[in-house]
């Protein structure tokens, strides 16, 4: 029989993938992975390279350690680079060399942890089209779910009629790459399914996307996960048969495939999860060359669903961080209105910005912003050090220009060595109470930019106010001003981020400030929390620092 197969599949030929390799460096050029077919074709044991600069072990010849170093460069910025080459290790024969970035914190463009080097003969290999189109496709995101997804899409139809991916629970939940014990079960939670002829709604009911499983340690899964071996076998094991018959429909899927490959997922030498591919009788059996060409899938599969994986983890602790650092939802007096907004800059979660709310008696409040120099975790562990102080010294109803003088004392007492900073860190502030029932506020800043006082007709004061020396110095000392706060006027306290940058200069973007005020708050029906979110929006354009804002006006 010629042409498709029953069922309108393609026949399948034998790969033969002899004279192609991959192998992932990181970005010095050690070797990070190294695939079955890099064995086959240069003859080291993945054991043996693992971990070494690959011009120690392959590209040994002249020039070559350069041609490295220049193909490192032009992957860390998120280009290809292809050179052929021959001598050294690699002897007489010629090589096809391709180097890409293979995903990180850049998603795989400029800033990548990882490099994927193709190598391949000179001469044609007989790569199939799927294999290609999924070297190019995966690790395209960093989304762990998305990922898997793009590995089983380019593996149904092209390589199996099913293909579902599974990551060790223990990596997902705890972080920790403990290779599974030979003789127990594994704990996998289900990432993607993709089953050739079924509909996404089956696929769902059968094979839920998250669906956490402790696999029987006879199953294939457990047994491809222990040994870090492929497993091969004709039929499903007892216990995923018996799963699926419990679900409708189930027992009818399950016999629609008489020949079952599972692939362990290994990136830095562990399993971190399985793969496992199905065809049906009217495809052929999986022979030793389509595990060849499954280990290529499951090398680049596994090195991608790592770094998504690290990378998930990252976020996380920078949301439960940032959760943790920032104020949560403070006690406003009945008779005070406020807003804050904080953003910090670039890919940050947290920065130096720091503002907070205290209640006091009498229902008055303490407001405060702050700025520590610099930006990233560094300013905000000075940041929660100095907004916890300031929180606590509010809590005792100390005037303001006392305490901005006990934050300057604790500032300028630590160690910035501790802190893995290089030189004594600085912090601005500007602290002020208000009292609701007398319409009166007290107000003193260290260092920190004037607020700007926005009246119920929309005009605009910036209150003249004794400047001080930002905290940090241990020599400042700081002076209190009393103001008018009217019912309906506005207090906006706010750090520079959000009106200073290089292409603007502070009294232009301090003039931006006060026309952005008047225009949104006299908007009718405007709530205090919109004001603050529209203002903020129209001047962080071109915002190059953290930006804290943070509006109160007493309630008419």
């Amino acid at each position: 029989m010629t042409g498709d197969g029953l069922l309108g599949l393609p026949r399948r030929r034998e790969p033969d993938l002899t004279g192609l390799a991959t192998i992932a460096l990181d970005t010095a050029g050690r070797v990070v992975s190294w695939s079955v077919t890099a064995t086959a074709l240069f003859g080291y044991p993945a054991r043996e390279v693992v971990g070494r600069d690959v011009c120690d072990v392959l590209l040994t010849g002249p020039g070559q350690r350069e041609l490295v170093a220049r193909a490192l460069t032009e992957v860390a910025a998120g280009r290809v680079h292809i050179a052929t080459v021959a001598g050294g290790s690699l002897g007489e024969g010629r090589f096809a060399l391709r180097w890409e970035p293979l995903g990180g914190p850049g998603e795989g463009g400029a800033g990548s942890e990882t490099v994927l080097l193709i190598a391949t003969q000179a001469w044609p290999q007989p790569v199939p089209s799927w294999l290609s189109q999924a070297t190019a496709r995966i690790g395209s995101s960093l989304d762990l779910v998305q990922t898997a997804s793009e590995v089983v899409e380019a593996a149904v139809p092209g390589f199996a009629d099913a293909a579902v991916i599974y990551a060790a629970e223990r990596l997902l939940a705890a972080g920790e790459l403990e290779p599974p014990r030979a003789g127990h079960g594994a704990a996998v939670r289900r990432l993607a399914a993709r089953l050739a002829g079924q509909d996404e709604a089956v696929i769902a009911g059968l094979l839920p996307i998250g669906e956490v499983l402790v696999l029987g340690e006879d199953t294939l899964r457990s047994r491809a996960m222990a040994t870090g071996e492929p497993v091969l076998s004709g039929q499903l094991d007892r216990e995923t048969a018996e799963r699926l018959a419990r679900i409708p429909g189930g027992r009818q899927v399950a016999a629609q495939y008489s020949s079952l490959l599972a692939m362990p997922l290994i990136a830095r030498g562990v399993v971190v999860g399985c793969v496992t591919f199905g065809r049906a009788p009217a495809s052929p059996a999986f022979n030793p060359g389509d595990i060849a060409l499954a280990d290529e899938l499951a090398s680049r599969a596994a090195v991608c669903l790592d770094n998504a994986r690290l990378y998930d983890r990252e976020r996380r602790i920078a949301l439960a961080l940032q959760r943790g650092l920032l104020p949560g939802r403070p006690l406003v007096p009945d008779r005070l209105e406020v807003a804050p907004v904080y953003q910090p800059v670039g890919d940050n979660v947290v920065g130096g910005d720091w503002h907070d709310i205290v209640p006091l008696s009498g229902g008055r409040a303490a407001l405060m912003v702050g700025d520590a120099m610099g930006h990233g975790p560094e300013a905000a562990a000075i940041m929660v050090q100095l907004r916890t102080a300031a929180h606590t010294l509010a809590s005792l109803e100390l005037p303001p220009e006392e305490v901005l003088s006990r934050l300057d004392t604790m500032a300028a007492g630590m160690d910035p060595t501790a802190e893995g900073l290089t030189a004594a860190q600085f912090a601005t502030c500007i602290y002020a109470v208000i009292d609701p029932s007398g319409g009166t506020g007290e107000i003193a800043r260290a260092g920190h930019l004037p607020p700007v006082l926005v009246r119920p007709d929309g005009a605009t004061e910036v209150l003249d106010l004794s400047a001080g020396l930002p905290l940090g110095l241990g020599t400042g000392t700081f002076q209190s001003t009393r103001f008018s706060l009217a019912p309906g006027a506005t207090l906006a306290l706010y750090t520079d981020g959000l009106v200073e940058n290089r292409a603007r200069p502070i009294d232009s973007g301090l003039a931006a400030l006060r026309q952005a005020l008047s225009a949104v708050l006299a908007r009718p029906g405007s709530t205090l929390d919109d004001s603050c979110q529209k203002v903020t929006q129209m001047l962080r354009e071109h915002g190059e620092d953290d930006i804290t804002l943070m509006l109160a006006r007493i309630r008419g």
